[in-house]
């Protein structure tokens, strides 16, 4: 019989019935939920707690139970349930252990992926550089012959139209 079907019989509250239990320290039975399971025998007792009550006893000043009884064990089963919690604590591990290898293998990926795009820029650094130096030499190499222009432009206008002319084919201007 569970609480409030006890305290239906009695005839007082639920918490009426738990109160007596925890403040007279009687060794209820509990079920897997933790909630108190009583029998006929406990019922008779707490008839007799009631009984006292009603007579003019404070509940500070009824005696301890009679004769001294252990407590009961409850039904919840010890053994399985650390069976279940070591299951779960493995599983836990495992699913760990999957966590860091997936972690793992995403840097991995991403490092590769890292490294290629340096190359890639690496690469087409040193294409510019490339570029840069060839630009260079022909700029070097169309100097000395700008420069022998530049003195013949001086007396007549047409070839320094010339040279504006080839200089902008050069670039690209127009």
């Amino acid at each position: 019989m569970n609480t409030t079907e006890a305290a239906k019989l009695l005839g007082v509250s639920s918490s009426t019935i738990q109160r007596w239990v925890k403040q007279l320290g009687l060794p209820m039975e509990r079920n897997e939920r933790g909630h108190y399971y009583f029998k006929d025998e406990d019922i008779q007792l707490l008839k007799d707690i009631q009984e006292q009550l009603q007579n003019g006893v404070m509940l500070q000043e009824i005696a301890p139970l009679p004769k001294k009884r252990e407590p009961r064990k409850g039904a919840i089963k010890h053994g399985d349930q650390d069976q279940k919690i070591e299951l779960l604590l493995t599983k836990i591990k495992e699913i760990e252990l999957t966590l860091h290898e997936k972690a793992d293998s995403v840097t991995s990926y991403q490092l590769l992926q890292h490294r290629r795009e340096i190359e890639e820029m690496q690469n087409q650094i040193t294409e510019l550089n490339n570029k840069i130096k060839l630009l260079q030499e022909e700029i070097s190499t169309l100097k000395p012959v700008q420069t022998v222009e530049k003195g013949v432009g001086l007396d007549e206008g047409k070839v320094k139209r010339k040279k504006k002319n080839f200089v902008s084919s050069l670039f690209g201007f127009r």
